[in-house]
């Protein structure tokens, strides 16, 4: 579900705790979580509503002037069905939290590096974790296109494997291009940049 940015700031200020969609199928449900610029959203329901049914309680929790508006909103799409969503926010991004922490401890320091190894050896390419993280060091905020070429992949698989690191709280993405996050910098430091054994296996 995307929501514009100037909505996500009224629901942070709490002016804001319902939406309106109409769509083929929720991409939502009940009890589930969004991953927002604001932090991240519990979805407190999800309901089929018929437009005639909107309140002006509901208008004004969605932060519409009239009943009117929020139907008219609703049929800017020509098919599927009404949704009213409750929503509130629960809670910093937990990624942005792990990114952000940069002390790492030798339980975590292990169970990183083991994910890591992993996802080298997992890989048919040899290890990659150590290499693309100091190349992201390096080189932050260039295109992702750019640094695939600069070591000879193709951008796809460059950007999903930036993905994986990213999930780990290690990279942070940026238009264009990554940085290392807080985290990242403390890993590649303790694990080195493991260059050596990356020229190996390529």
């Amino acid at each position: 579900m995307l929501i514009k940015q100037v909505v996500l700031d009224r629901i942070a200020k709490g002016e804001i705790d319902t939406l309106f969609r109409r769509q083929k199928r929720p991409t939502v449900k009940s009890g589930g979580t969004l991953r927002t610029s604001i932090g991240m959203l519990d979805i407190i329901s999800v309901e089929q509503i018929d437009p005639d049914r909107v309140t002006s309680d509901d208008a004004r929790r969605a932060g519409f002037d009239s009943i009117d508006s929020v139907v008219a909103s609703l049929n800017e799409k020509p098919e599927g069905v009404f949704l009213r969503v409750r929503v509130r926010l629960g809670g910093p991004d937990p990624l942005i939290v792990l990114r952000q922490r940069s002390a790492l401890d030798d339980s975590e320091l292990g169970a990183l590096t083991k994910r890591l190894d992993g996802l080298d050896r997992a890989s048919g390419r040899g290890p990659w974790t150590r290499r693309l993280m100091r190349i992201v060091a390096d080189h932050p905020h260039v295109r992702a296109p750019d640094l695939a070429a600069s070591i000879g992949w193709e951008t796809p698989p460059f950007k999903d494997n930036m993905r994986k690191l990213k999930a780990l709280g290690l990279t942070i993405s940026h238009s264009p291009g990554y940085e290392l996050s807080p985290r990242g910098h403390t890993a590649l430091a303790a694990l080195g940049d493991g260059l050596d054994a990356a020229e190996a296996g390529s």
